[in-house]
């Protein structure tokens, strides 16, 4: 009964993720924002090589977040499943859509025990003043900006222009990566996807 019951919840919370964020509409949340998004224009779908694969630990990294905090990696041990989810570049229009929709599925990652951790290549001030604009996200922001893209390199997603890949890494609680899906960077990763690999770490 429960599983039938987070099952139509899941079903719920995706539908609204869908109606409120599908690129293919002609409203989203970035149209809000209409004159402040940088328009990019159609970009090559990747441009990196993986360094890491399912199975292997996660790469340890302390990075800065808005929020004053140095966070890291490993300090989620033994305590939470932690999501990495990097994104190319603030103020344009994609991620200006996909980090507020993971607020409307925060109760799925809690109940799967699941912290996201946002990264991107922008500098603090670009990050806090974007995020700011966006409304509140209840997850840490965090900046690969100096050393540039350190992070992102070490997981094989820095992109040749200097940019993050639209990236999904998921991490269990003995730090291992138990789920990777590099995106097309001209679309939001699919959430149904991430819910159910979330589901699957035990």
């Amino acid at each position: 009964m429960k599983d039938i019951i987070n099952l139509s919840i899941l079903t719920m919370l995706l539908t609204l993720f869908n109606v409120a964020f599908m690129p293919s509409l002609s409203y989203s949340l970035s149209d809000i924002y209409e004159d402040k998004i940088y328009e990019v224009g159609e970009l090559k779908p990747t441009d990196s090589q993986l360094k890491v694969k399912v199975g292997d630990i996660a790469p340890d990294f302390t990075l800065k977040s808005i929020s004053g905090k140095n966070i890291t990696l490993s300090q989620f041990r033994d305590k939470s499943n932690v999501m990495l989810t990097f994104i190319p570049a603030a103020w344009t229009p994609v991620c200006s859509d996909q980090w507020p929709g993971y607020n409307i599925a925060r109760s799925l990652f809690e109940e799967n025990e699941t912290v996201i951790l946002g990264i991107s290549i922008d500098n603090l001030p670009t990050l806090f003043a974007w995020t700011r604009q966006m409304g509140d996200l209840w997850f840490e922001v965090l900046s690969d900006f100096w050393t540039h893209g350190k992070v992102a390199d070490s997981y094989g997603i820095l992109r040749g222009d200097g940019v993050a890949e639209r990236a999904i890494f998921l991490i269990d609680k003995k730090g291992v990566l138990r789920f990777i899906h590099v995106a097309d960077i001209n679309t939001r990763p699919d959430l149904g996807k991430i819910v159910k690999a979330m589901q699957e770490i035990k």
